[in-house]
């Protein structure tokens, strides 16, 4: 459950360097949810991560406008952000998942 717990540290750092404190001390308060083995807390913890990832997504966009008009290289900085945005997506599939990579538990016969 470390991917999606760095996943929403990341998004904190991004809200608060945008300014936005209460979305980053709502970013750092959904990593307890890490801990919560509970339906749903990871559907929660999914339903976050994938709103990040659109806002992953958005910044990308926002970014690329700016420097395209400014006549500014811009290739590097999508890859950067579309590499985030992909973790992201990763850590909200991984999410609530059972460790160890089982979906469901084995019954013997």
């Amino acid at each position: 459950m470390l991917l999606p717990a760095l996943a929403l540290l990341l998004l904190a750092a991004h809200f608060l360097r945008g300014g936005q404190l209460p979305l980053a001390a709502i970013s750092c308060g959904l990593i307890a949810l890490v801990f919560v083995p509970r339906p749903w807390a990871a559907l929660l913890l999914r339903a976050a991560l994938a709103l990040g990832s659109i806002e992953w997504l958005r910044t990308a966009w926002v970014l690329f406008e700016k420097r395209a008009l400014a006549g500014q290289p811009y290739t590097r900085m999508l890859l950067i952000l579309g590499a985030v945005a992909a973790f992201t997506v990763v850590a909200a599939w991984l999410a609530g998942r059972p460790a160890g990579g089982s979906r469901s538990p084995r019954r013997s016969v």
